[in-house]
């Protein structure tokens, strides 16, 4: 008879460290970002919210560069973005602006809460639309406003009326308007073009223009970030809008001549 051979343990599967480091370190970004508001400190929150998109930018393109690239290194990343770019940026607006409404009645309150609420919802059904079509969308645009784009608007915003002193108060009947339509915009079917065709590898080379223009960019950056920040962004957020329903247009119009 023969002797039975011993069970295996399961073998446990490892992670890449470097990628999911980089992740967690805009999770940690995000987080910071709502401790900071609670303590009242708005513009340290805004500045952590755009740290953790950068290194959200970075971990994606530091797998693709050391063959990292797995599953879970896909899905840490998505939980990431949603405290990244769901929770923070709407718990920093409802503890900078959104909470001074309930000074007006409890129904304005909740008016307040619910206009966060609804942005954080729609930062998480935006993520998982985007998790379920990455084999096949057009990875040159984005089907509707891209959560990192959605909350470098709002912080923008946050930082630029904290910069010059104002209080968050005085803004609460403005940023619940801000927070639906970002967040509606973050589910819509409009296209913004994701900048993913740009050549920005090693060994692709750009006109000389280019070169002028980030000088530029840069330029202004370091004489006002939170204004240009918000001028950019929200210029991309009205992007989308303005080019899909530029699209519909043209397509009517050739459709209308080649049925003359």
């Amino acid at each position: 008879m023969s002797d039975v051979l011993p069970v295996r343990p399961p073998r446990h599967r490892g992670i890449y460290l470097l990628p999911n480091l980089v992740t967690t370190g805009a999770m940690f970004s995000g987080f910071y970002a709502i401790i900071a508001s609670i303590g009242g400190r708005y513009t340290e929150a805004a500045v952590a919210v755009f740290i953790a998109a950068v290194l959200d930018g970075l971990d994606g393109r530091v797998a693709r560069l050391t063959g990292t690239q797995t599953e879970f290194g896909v899905q840490y990343d998505s939980l990431s973005d949603l405290v990244s770019f769901g929770l923070a940026p709407a718990l920093v607006m409802y503890t900078w602006s959104l909470s001074a409404l309930k000074d007006f009645g409890p129904l304005w309150g909740k008016l307040g809460w619910a206009a966060a609420f609804i942005y954080a919802a729609c930062a998480a059904l935006r993520l998982a639309r985007f998790n379920t079509q990455v084999g096949v969308a057009d990875k040159r645009y984005f089907q509707g406003l891209a959560s990192p784009a959605a909350a470098a608007v709002c912080m923008s915003f946050v930082w630029s009326v904290d910069k010059f002193g104002l209080d968050g108060s005085e803004f609460c009947f403005i940023t619940p308007v801000l927070a639906v339509v970002v967040g509606l915009l973050m589910v819509s079917r409009f296209r913004y073009f994701s900048f993913k065709s740009l050549p920005m590898g090693d060994r692709e080379r750009v006109p000389f223009g280019w070169m002028v223009v980030a000088v530029l960019l840069l330029a202004l950056l370091i004489l006002d970030t939170a204004r240009v920040l918000f001028i950019g962004f929200t210029t991309y957020l009205l992007s989308g809008p303005v080019w899909t329903i530029w699209g519909l247009a043209t397509h009517r119009r050739r459709t209308r001549r080649n049925a003359v």
